[in-house]
Parts: C-alpha cells; structure tokens; sequence
C-alpha cells in the first residue's frame, strides 16, 4: 500500500530545504563577500562588482533567493502561530532551542525584509541608502554601507540580525539532520548539537567583525590582520 504524504509534511520538508540549501547557501556566501569589507574599499567593491556579473543574476536572485526565502519566512511564520511551547513546564535545553528557533525566525521575517529593502533596492526613506542601493553600485558599495553602519542603531539591529541567522542556520542544521534522519543515535545529536551551537556562535563573530569592519579598519581584529589584504594588487614603483 502506497504512504500518502499529507500537504503539511511536504510543505515542512519543503520548508526545511528552503532554509539549508539555497538560503544557507546564501548567508554563508553573505559573510564571505562582508567580510571582504577587512581589505577596505577596493577589495570589498570588486567582490560585489563579481557578484553583479554573474550572468542572469536576476533569475538567481528570484529563483534561487527571494522566491525560497518568500515561502521560508511566510510558513515559518505560520508554524510559528501554531506552536505550544513549553519551556517553563519542561525547562530542558531544547525547548528553550525549540523557542530561539521560533523567535529568531520571526525576527528574520522582518529584519530581512528590512535588510533588502534598504541596502538592495534603497527604498527606506530617512536613511543614508535611500535612492542609493548597494545593487548597480558596485564601485561605491564599501562607502553606501559604511555610511549606513554610522549610525549605531543600524549598526546594532543588523548585529542583531547577524546573532539571529547565524543561531537560525546553525540550529536549523541540526533538526535538519535529525528529521531525514541523519543523525539517529542520541549521542550522535548530542555531539552535532554541540557543533552547531559552536557553529552559530563562530558564525556570529565572523559577521559582526565584517559589520564592523565597514566602520574601524578590520573589524575587531588587530589592524596588522588586514595589511597583507591591502597590500594585494598594489605595484612598487622601479627604482
């Protein structure tokens, strides 16, 4: 006799893969080309300059970006409503987790919407990216989000929303793994859990230095990490 799949398990699996492979995949790429921002101006330009020329990178960012993380956020958001937490009867770690997990995704729904809205396409009215998007402003990227990152409420709620994906991807990793059932023995879980959590944490400092980064020459870390950066591309004149 054939299993029938209810609608709901195939929009939460559906959901699953949404935020672990294309959205992961995105964040994760996010940081990197953020932290370029620890080389200055001039590397960070050309990293978005190079995401600008992917060819079609409408369609990417339709198909592969705004469409997942429409459904993503929209259902998570309604599994949300539908949850009954539990913590303060059962106060083990991972109904305390399974609340973060709940919160921070509905945070992301607005901090993202937020995030897009002003840095890619401009459209927040009183801040320093209105009518100037980082998007089809390569060359002048570094110096659009470093003028955003000084007021230190923007700088602070994107701290915020770095702590949160990072936390939301880690974690989603983790009940990923263990609802396709790649992780089965509880010491395993216990293991990848401990993982993920450092994952998240790692994930955390990585984006908050780049954040920083557009604000204080490389970040949090000592200028002497970025010198070998600047130096990159640059010609000594012959004697």
């Amino acid at each position: 006799m054939a299993i029938k799949f209810s609608n709901t398990f195939l929009l939460r699996k559906l959901h699953q893969l949404t935020g672990i492979v294309p959205l992961g995949a995105f964040f994760l790429v996010h940081m990197y080309t953020n932290s370029a921002a620890m080389g200055g101006a001039r590397v960070f330009n050309e990293h978005v300059k190079g995401i600008h020329d992917i060819p079609y990178l409408i369609f990417v960012e339709i198909f592969g970006i705004f469409i997942p993380l429409l459904f993503h956020s929209i259902y998570g958001v309604i599994i949300s409503a539908e949850a009954k937490p539990n913590a303060l009867s059962y106060s083990y770690s991972r109904n305390w987790f399974y609340i973060f997990q709940r919160v921070t995704g509905i945070f992301l729904f607005f901090f993202i919407f937020f995030h897009v809205l002003n840095l890619r396409f401009g459209l927040i009215p009183g801040l320093e990216s209105y009518g100037n998007p980082v998007a089809g402003n390569a060359d002048n990227a570094f110096s659009i989000v470093s003028a955003e990152f000084q007021n230190a409420g923007i700088l602070f709620f994107y701290f915020l929303g770095v702590i949160a994906t990072a936390w939301h991807l880690a974690y989603g990793f983790w009940l990923f793994a263990v609802d396709w059932g790649i992780l089965i023995g509880e010491k395993a879980q216990r293991l990848s859990l401990y993982a993920c959590i450092g994952l998240a944490v790692f994930l955390s400092a990585v984006g908050i230095n780049a954040a920083v980064a557009f604000v204080n020459k490389c970040g949090l870390l000592p200028d002497s990490f970025c010198e070998e950066v600047e130096k990159q591309g640059v010609v000594e004149p012959k004697g």
